[in-house]
């Protein structure tokens, strides 16, 4: 039986990895903005998107959330926390670290939202040239 269960898990693992609109967010690789323009193509793509992060991560993703709400372009629509088991490379251990996953989707107003923040993209360039 526990054989089963273990099967299972990894098959909802495996799908999991596949998602095509996750984002795994680190607070150290990449800018905070890098995630918030990411997660609205991703939206546009998928209607919605999933932010995922281990351990010091977390805020990151929670500070991602809360700017793409704030500012009309999502809305929340799940979140699971969870633990999960990695080993420890230099100790030889396993570490257990907490895991968030947050899905967004889009506002009513999001491809309004979008359409302005195009426009006015545009017209900076536009007066940037002349």
């Amino acid at each position: 039986m526990e054989e089963i269960t273990e099967a299972v898990q990894n098959i909802t693992i495996s799908n999991d990895s596949q998602k095509k609109n996750r984002i795994q967010v680190s607070n150290t690789k990449k800018p905070l903005f890098f995630y918030v323009n990411l997660a609205k193509r991703y939206m546009q793509q998928h209607n919605e998107v999933e932010l995922s992060a281990l351990g010091m991560a977390i805020a990151t993703v929670v500070t991602i959330a809360e700017i793409l709400k704030n500012s009309g372009f999502a809305i929340e629509k799940k979140i699971m926390t969870s633990t999960v088991d990695i080993k420890d490379e230099s100790r030889g251990r396993v570490i257990q670290k907490a895991k968030i996953e947050i899905v967004l989707g889009k506002t009513d107003k999001f491809d309004e939202l979008m359409a302005a923040a195009e426009e006015e993209r545009e017209l900076a360039n536009g007066e940037e040239q002349s």
